[in-house]
């Protein structure tokens, strides 16, 4: 077994020793803020007694054939970041979490994932840094890919220490460190409704509103008005959230389901397609307000069924802009990333997931905002009512612009990061890139998607 010396933190703070993998086990989802599972973890060791750094954590990748290339990368960018911020790391510890899928037994799992800690010990060691020690975590059990002694280290692996019993959790309780759940537990609080009756009655929803809002987004003088409206909507069910009694942990999620109808909902979603909108909803990020603002985002996101899914994206990226801004960075990190993962070219969330992951202080980005907020004029686009419909400007018609999608879609060119605050400078064309269909029919592939032909992506 192979003896480790790690401290949790830098010295002239409370320090706690871990030693052997039995510890660093243990101590995996107080570094994390959360159990990983289906995850590659690996963190930064500095100094002579192994004081943690910076960590990276990401999905196994199902197919084996992308092993080799992604070890590479993982090995790289800790390495980099590290080197930015801290220091070229003086070695790495590795984490492979994984359970086996139906539950017989850690040591298959072990066995399949062995190439891949192979190859991530392999790229580590290309850069000069060696991996300390790799453990497979699965079903309870624990592994080391670095220890050969049979004697500390058996083929049946060693169970985990009960949760809250060692001198981890210990240090964590009294530090105010909580872990929340596994990995799963928190993307299932952001994902869409399963439900069918509850998936359907909402989709009907959003096939609704849409045929009404959308010519509107897609009309320079009338989305002053939708920002209008959606913002003031958005606050009425902010502070409805908040005066309803607290719930349990368990069924909060719920009760704020329960809270928001169909059709708001709807609107509030199709109008956070606009990015001047979601801008100006970015500022409830802070105060009592920021908790509120957090469950109605999550609540949004979990609207976005069916083929409204990549909607979630600007709903996904305020609620981890406002975990961020309140110091929960795990939160914002897994918000983040399921933002990305409905749309790859969200801006906004690229902007925030890499400066969340380079550790900078979102008081900058606050900062900006409130200055924004202040601006002559903000209050009052949220609080002027919508203008009715006179004989000089007629009711926006209902009906969608049909635009041929480009080839190759669903792959989206990079682009760097720009700050919100940025594209507001530039041209109204592809503001909003909304989907929906004619009112009583689901959007088609052909008409899900808007001013495709600008080639611009949704921020």
């Amino acid at each position: 077994m192979n003896k480790h010396h790690e401290s949790t933190g830098p010295s002239g703070e409370q320090q706690v020793t871990l030693r052997g993998p039995a510890d660093l086990a243990d101590a995996l989802p107080y570094l994390m803020g959360f159990y990983p599972s289906d995850s590659v973890v690996m963190v930064a060791l500095h100094g002579g007694r192994g004081r943690f750094g910076g960590r990276l954590r990401l999905g196994i990748p199902q197919a084996s054939g992308e092993w080799g290339p992604v070890a590479e990368q993982l090995a790289d960018s800790l390495v980099s970041g590290s080197e930015r911020r801290e220091g070229r790391p003086d070695a790495i510890l590795l984490f492979l979490c994984q359970d086996s899928p139906d539950g017989s037994g850690g040591r298959s799992t072990m066995e399949r994932l062995r190439p891949f800690a192979q190859l991530l010990r392999t790229a580590c060691g290309a850069l000069d840094v060696p991996v300390l020690e790799a453990l497979c975590i699965s079903d309870g059990r624990y592994w080391s890919y670095c220890c050969p002694d049979l004697r500390c280290c058996p083929d049946e692996g060693n169970p985990l220490a009960l949760p809250g019993t060692t001198v981890m959790a210990a240090a964590a309780t009294y530090a105010g460190v909580h872990v929340r759940g596994t990995l799963r537990d928190m993307e299932d609080r952001l994902r869409p409704w399963k439900a069918p009756a509850a998936v359907a009655a909402q989709e009907q929803a959003l096939d609704r509103v849409g045929p009404v809002l959308l010519p509107k987004l897609l009309d320079g003088r009338a989305r002053r008005e939708v920002a209008a409206e959606t913002l003031r909507l958005a606050r009425t069910l902010m502070d409805r959230i908040e005066k309803a009694r607290p719930a349990p942990p368990a069924l909060a999620d719920a009760g704020d389901d329960r809270l928001v109808g169909s059709d708001e909902a709807a609107a509030v979603i199709l109008g956070l397609q606009d990015r001047d909108t979601r801008d100006r909803a970015a500022v409830w990020m802070e105060g009592p307000e920021a908790q509120s603002a957090l469950r109605l985002w999550r609540t949004l996101a979990r609207r976005c069924v069916g083929a409204y899914g990549e909607h979630a994206a600007a709903p996904l990226t305020l609620a981890g802009w406002v975990s961020w801004s309140t110091g929960d960075e795990p939160g914002a990190r897994v918000a983040l990333s399921l933002a990305l993962r409905a749309d790859p070219g969200y801006t906004f969330a690229q902007l925030l997931h890499r400066a969340c992951n380079e550790g900078l202080d979102p008081e900058a980005l606050r900062r900006c905002l409130r200055e924004a907020a202040e601006e002559p004029g903000a209050d009052a686009m949220a609080a002027e009512p919508a203008a009715a419909p006179t004989a000089d400007r007629p009711a926006a018609p209902l009906h969608v612009r049909t635009v041929r999608p480009l080839p190759g879609r669903g792959q989206r060119g990079g682009r760097a990061p720009r700050h919100p605050a940025a594209e507001r400078g530039r041209t109204d064309r592809g503001a909003a890139r909304p989907r929906s269909a004619s009112a009583g029919r689901r959007p088609s592939s052909g008409t899900r998607r808007y001013d495709r032909r600008t080639g611009r992506t949704r921020r």
